[in-house]
């Protein structure tokens, strides 16, 4: 092949879409070096990888460890002699007077230079403050003669960042590597940014991201590469591991910031910051491909495909990563727990899900019938275990301290937290974990039993409003109908009484949904919840439940987050306070009706 180390008219980078696990940094430098070959085999002159591939992400107190420090930075110097004749970015924690989130620029065998991460998330989910020390300069790397920045996730994010200073300085391609969590229909905004940034820039910019479940974090991929005017060149597909590969055109590249500056870029490049920017030459030698390649361009998945493959893939991770072999599934014959039962069996196999019936006095017969038909339609194994005698038999214990006082929600709990027992004994005896099946609407207003439903190793469902099961469930029924009809058309109950449904307790899930949107994920005030015309009443009773049930979401699951606010790292409210959110509501001071 032709040297092209003078000159280059095209650039070919591979952005590697790996899964890595947190701490496994043997394993993470196998899964690196592997995209390395197959770089190397398509002919790529650079292959990027994801923020913190060597450690995994969020490595989070592990980096407080003095030895893991030391043995990431071991297995960056390992990644490193593996690129001989391809340049591999790669992101890991440096160590120099202070912590850096860090991407290593390797090649010919060595790590040739390391840019630091200058803008630090540290809202919702990030908290990179605790660790890390913002980067103090944004160099630029020649590779031949192209200039190229290497940046970090939240550096893209803003119109005045290290994208905008190093492409000031002559960049004309910036790589991007990222660690960006999934929330539903977060990639239009991130593309959108991502456009805009390309644009003003006015640089081929390639962006790659993360797949895969770490803990209650999904990462979605989506992984893509943009030309100088914005427009899409490469796309990975969402929740999958791919290798993209895109040929990018420098000599359009120069051509376009020539016309933008008036300027010719050869003689622009060494004018700005030398200071913020200094600029490292890549050793390496760059050979023009034998072949053109056509990437990528995957198409980004429906709304509900999405959000149903971020649930599998959460489920599938969190089980597999943590070594469980099979997972139970408490099934009650209602949406919650078929549609548990699904997504599990989807993300880990049918042998690996083992549904539990465990009917009691009040359970109907077709919830019964409705859980049997599931587990025959997903092939899972059915455990039937009644759990009548146990009632009975705390009912007759605790009937001394009981007496004179009539039945109530005591009792009804009783129930659940036999059920909780039956299904930890079963995970003791058989091995395994269990998947709670509560959704966001009840978790966020206390309707579950600490103990009983609340349960388990994983919430599956924690971050999914009850509306937004049943959409789950009917898209995945269009698929291969395996939720039985019955079970999304009859009102939802608990059955721990005589004809209880959910909407004695709770409004409709229709009414309670867009409340609960409103204040918990959006943070909006009681009193501006009345006035886009709420009932005062129902709005004051939705908030004073979900502040009042602060303390059981801090004893709950961790679960997959599929909303821009979860339970757990994105919303921390104090269990302890005496703040009353819902107090002028109550007191009928807020007018409903629209804002004046």
């Amino acid at each position: 092949m032709r040297d092209t180390a003078i000159g280059m008219r095209r650039l070919r980078v591979a952005l590697a879409q790996i899964n890595p696990v947190v701490g496994d940094l043997e394993g993470n430098v196998r899964r690196i070096a592997e995209q390395i070959h197959q770089a190397r085999q398509r002919e790529a002159h650079v292959v990027l990888f994801p923020e913190l591939a060597i450690t995994g992400y969020p490595p989070e107190d592990l980096l407080l460890k003095p030895d893991f420090v030391e043995a990431n930075l071991a297995a960056v110097q390992e990644v490193a002699r593996h690129a001989t004749d391809v340049v591999a970015v790669v992101g890991f924690a440096d160590r120099a007077n202070y912590l850096y989130n860090a991407a290593a620029v390797c090649a010919g065998g060595r790590v040739q230079g390391v840019y630091h991460k200058r803008l630090l998330p540290n809202y919702g989910v990030f908290d990179e403050k605790r660790y890390f020390a913002p980067g103090q300069h944004a160099p630029l790397f020649l590779l031949g003669d192209v200039p190229v920045a290497v940046n970090i996730c939240e550096d893209i994010w803003f119109p005045d960042g290290p994208c905008a200073v190093q492409a000031r300085a002559g960049a004309l391609v910036v790589f991007n590597i990222n660690g960006s969590p999934y929330h539903r229909g977060k990639w239009r905004e991130r593309e959108e940014m991502l456009r805009t940034r390309a644009r003003d820039c006015g640089v081929l910019l390639c962006y790659v991201n993360l797949v895969g479940g770490q803990d209650e974090l999904v990462f979605d991929g989506d992984s893509v590469v943009l030309d100088q005017t914005g427009r899409v060149l490469a796309r990975a597909p969402q929740f999958e591991e791919a290798l993209v590969v895109c040929d990018l055109d420098v000599a359009a590249a120069r051509r376009h910031r020539a016309r933008r500056t008036g300027v010719d870029e050869a003689e622009r490049f060494p004018v700005g910051d030398v200071s913020l920017c200094p600029t490292v030459a890549v050793e390496v030698a760059l050979r023009e491909p034998s072949s053109t390649v056509t990437p990528v361009v995957a198409e980004p998945l429906p709304d509900l495909e999405e959000v149903y493959r971020a649930l599998v893939v959460g489920t599938r991770d969190y089980v597999r990563k943590n070594g469980f072999r099979q997972v139970f599934v408490g099934l009650s014959g209602g949406v919650d727990s078929s549609l548990v039962a699904t997504v599990a069996t989807d993300a880990l196999g049918p042998e690996a899900v083992v549904g539990v019936s465990m009917p009691s006095r009040y359970t109907s017969l077709e919830s019964v019938r409705y859980a049997e038909e599931l587990a025959r339609n997903l092939g899972i194994r059915l455990l039937t275990l009644a759990i009548r005698e146990p009632f009975e038999a705390y009912l007759e214990a605790l009937r001394p301290a009981f007496q004179g006082r009539p039945a109530d929600v005591t009792e009804e709990n009783l129930q659940a937290r036999i059920r909780g027992n039956y299904l930890m004994a079963l995970t003791n005896k058989l091995g395994g974990i269990v998947l709670t099946t509560g959704n966001k609407s009840e978790l966020s207003v206390g309707y579950a039993t600490l103990y009983g439903d609340m349960a388990g190793g994983f919430a599956v469902l924690k971050d999914v409003p009850k509306t937004l099961v049943y959409a789950l469930a009917r898209w995945r029924n269009e698929k291969r109908p395996v939720i039985p009809e019955g079970v999304l058309t009859r009102p939802p109950t608990a059955e721990l009484r005589p004809g209880q449904t959910d909407q004695e307790t709770l409004p409709p899930y229709e009414v309670l949904d867009p409340i609960l949107e409103l204040y918990v994920e959006q943070d909006t005030p009681p009193e501006d919840i009345v006035r886009a015309g709420f009932d005062p009443e129902v709005v004051a009773r939705v908030v004073r439940m979900v502040d009042r049930s602060e303390y059981k979401r801090r004893q709950a699951p961790p679960g997959v987050k599929i909303t821009p606010k979860a339970f757990g790292r994105d919303r921390r409210l104090p269990i302890t306070s005496w703040y009353r959110a819902w107090a002028r509501v109550e007191a009928g001071s807020v007018p409903s009706g629209e804002v004046s």
